[in-house]
């Protein structure tokens, strides 16, 4: 099998994970590996979980593909390690499962596990941006990090009737959950690097949205769901995008589309492939204080962009606007006029 692309697409030689993370998702992972200790608890708390077991459960109950078995998705996984050099192309699993989804597993040897489902609902260079997606996960090291999230999460309902220690490990486990959200986003811009068709990757969103039905859906369309999500009627609009996100590890599909159409049209994708990113050997000097300001940075932006009244406020708040809290009250309360 052949380790090079099937299509002209640009490689990035050395290319480090820091050129597509999101700024609140790379800020995070450098500030978490730079902590004395941190890998040593982060090992043991994934040795919680088997990654033997998991290989195991795979090898026995999905397809492995290879030269003979999906011998195209096998390209795809070939593909894209050699775009974004990853030195070992990991394994590709498909299950038998209707529910379109892909996850990377693993900590010492990361695999891919693809359903039937997703495998089902994307065309060829659809299915590109989803293995590359993939790939961009292992390369950020997210499996790691997803694994503790998952062993915090297990750990917090096992002491839910201790409230304290519940409410403690809540905040870690939204915090994190948090950080998940951003780790897709990163993903996504990974994804876009491997593929190197943006149209493509916005068909991939909608359908995870919509289904298979592309021909009666529509790209501006979609974007114009986003903005109308985005900037809600009222503060209590927003009160309830945040409640919805509890729980959720991905975000919403409209959010993705809107966010990585946002990156492609930033100039950031356009430097990438001309040759412009970060490399690995230079990821010991990253600083952490610039990727929490960057981090920040991004929020603001986002904030900056966002027509959410209740982000307005707290845009307010963080500019230092006195009268915030009355501001949120009278918003999600519909309370501000007078009556008299």
């Amino acid at each position: 099998m052949s380790t090079t692309p099937d299509r002209t697409r640009t490689r990035f030689p050395d290319i480090s994970s820091r050129a597509y993370e999101h700024p609140a998702d790379r800020g995070a992972l450098v500030a978490l590996r730079s902590l004395r200790g941190f890998d040593t608890v982060l090992r043991k708390m994934a040795g919680l979980f088997s990654e033997r077991s998991l290989r195991l459960h795979f090898l026995s109950g999905a397809v492995r593909v290879g030269e003979t078995q999906f011998a195209d998705v096998h390209q795809d996984v070939v593909d894209a390690a050699h775009i974004l050099d990853l030195k070992e192309v990991p394994d590709l699993y498909v299950i038998l499962d209707p529910v379109p989804r892909a996850m990377a597993i693993g900590k010492d040897k990361p695999f891919i596990v693809v359903s039937s489902g997703l495998f089902d609902l994307l065309d060829a260079e659809e299915r590109r941006f989803v293995v590359g997606h993939e790939v961009g996960h292992i390369l950020s090291g997210h499996a790691v990090y997803r694994t503790l999230l998952l062993a915090l999460t297990n750990l917090a309902l096992r002491v839910a009737w201790l409230p304290l220690g519940y409410f403690g490990l809540r905040a870690i486990v939204l915090a994190l959950e948090e950080w998940h959200r951003k780790s897709e986003l990163s993903a996504d811009r990974a994804g876009l690097l491997t593929l190197q068709n943006p149209d493509a990757a916005n068909r991939t969103l909608m359908k995870l949205a919509g289904g298979s039905r592309l021909a009666e859906m529509d790209v501006d369309a979609f974007l114009e769901q986003a903005r109308e999500y985005d900037a809600a009627e009222d503060a209590r609009d927003g009160l309830l995008k945040l409640l919805s996100l509890m729980g959720r590890t991905h975000p919403h599909a409209v959010v993705r589309l809107a966010e990585l159409d946002h990156w492609a049209r930033s100039g950031e994708y356009s430097r990438i492939l001309a040759g412009d990113y970060p490399r690995r050997g230079e990821d010991a000097d990253a600083s952490i204080s610039q990727e929490a300001k960057n981090a920040a940075k991004s929020y603001q932006e986002a904030w900056s962009r966002s027509a959410d009244p209740l982000i307005k406020v707290l845009r307010d708040v963080a500019g230092g606007a006195q009268d915030a809290s009355g501001k949120i009250f009278d918003s999600v309360f519909n309370r501000g006029r007078s009556n008299g």
